[in-house]
């Protein structure tokens, strides 16, 4: 239900391209870079490569890789907070298994970063790609794996091993792409499921703190020279949130608390917008975080089901709190109907021209 205020009926943001999450569902990454540039060209600052293949449900295929590990098994129990077409069982360490002693198999980020890179570089020398744009990989946090996927009482052990091996596929993706072309984006999910109580914590008694320190863990592994941006996500099964947002409120505590700690620059920030939000009271937090003149933000207020006149008024309920902004979906659009891909693309470039 539409809660219109006056302010966001009057308000004129100035709006500041857009920027696509990570998923779109095309079948292969060559037709996500040549649609992609068709529809948005240089609207878009860095292009994805559109989690295509087994990563298209975002972390689910992480499951068949800790399926060929030694050192943990599945139980038979019901998937947590996930639900999808992979086997969504949790694992536990085996009897007598420190997680210190865990050898992980290549996770697959790296590996398919690699190749989609090499097509991005063919496409853009082709001059099919914007000059200037950048490759961007979108990461699960370590704790985006961790929560869904190993048993509560295994998680705080599971977490480091499963980090140190995460950040060797980052280490492989900054070694084989030039970093002047390179831009990573951590995905930042299951943190709200732990801040909203909707999964028990591991993070110790200060759930925020946690978050907080491990997004600068997260940030010193990504060069200077490397763009470094942030999706903070509320989830997205079926398209559905694991718990909408009474407000902007906790993620404007994560974003202040990253801006402030965070060892580098942050490029970019990307929060999602609830489709019935067109009132100011979502956003007003966010006016009390101070963001970096060197920092995009971008909100997540386009929806396929109410087009740009939708987005407007959400546009405008946010230029209340932040008068400048990019737009984009609240999370990939990797699982929605292929057909809608190419409407969607065109809905971005339709908002950011509005104003």
């Amino acid at each position: 239900m539409s809660t219109r205020t006056p302010e966001s009926q009057t308000a004129s943001p100035v709006i500041r391209g857009a920027h696509l999450v990570g998923s779109v569902n095309l079948p292969d990454a060559e037709s996500v870079f040549r649609t992609v540039s068709a529809h948005l060209g240089d609207r878009l600052h860095r292009i994805p490569d559109g989690e295509v293949g087994e990563r298209f449900y975002w972390v689910q295929f992480q499951t068949k890789r800790l399926d060929r590990m030694e050192g943990i098994s599945r139980i038979d129990a019901p998937p947590s907070l996930l639900r999808g077409v992979f086997d969504g069982r949790p694992f536990r360490l085996d009897d007598g298994v420190t997680a210190d002693r865990l050898v992980f198999p290549d996770l697959g980020y790296a590996d398919a970063a690699l190749d989609s890179y090499a097509v991005f570089r063919r496409l853009r020398d082709d001059g099919v790609i914007a000059p200037g744009t950048r490759f961007q990989v979108s990461l699960p946090t370590p704790a985006g794996v961790v929560g869904p996927f190993i048993v509560p009482e295994d998680r705080a052990a599971f977490e480091p091993a499963y980090e140190h091996a995460l950040f060797g596929e980052l280490q492989r993706i900054l070694d084989g792409i030039p970093h002047d072309d390179l831009a990573i984006q951590w995905d930042t999910a299951v943190e709200f499921a732990l801040l909203e109580g909707r999964m028990p914590s591991w993070f110790g008694d200060d759930v925020l703190a946690g978050v907080i320190e491990r997004a600068g863990r997260q940030a010193a592994a990504v060069p200077a020279d490397v763009q470094l941006g942030y999706h903070l996500c509320y989830g997205d099964v079926e398209e559905q949130h694991f718990v909408q947002p009474t407000d902007a409120g906790r993620l404007a505590e994560v974003l202040n608390g990253i801006l402030t700690s965070a060892p580098r620059p942050v490029t970019w920030v990307h929060l999602p917008v609830p489709i019935e939000r067109d009132d100011s009271a979502y956003f007003a937090p966010l006016a009390s975080v101070d963001i970096p003149e060197g920092t995009e933000l971008f909100l997540g207020l386009i929806h396929h089901e109410d087009g740009v006149e939708g987005a407007v008024r959400r546009a405008s309920a946010a230029s209340t709190a932040v008068p400048s902004f990019g737009v984009g979906t609240e999370c990939g659009f990797g699982r929605g109907p292929s057909e809608r891909t190419p409407g969607l693309l065109d809905l971005h470039a339709a908002v950011a021209a509005a104003w």
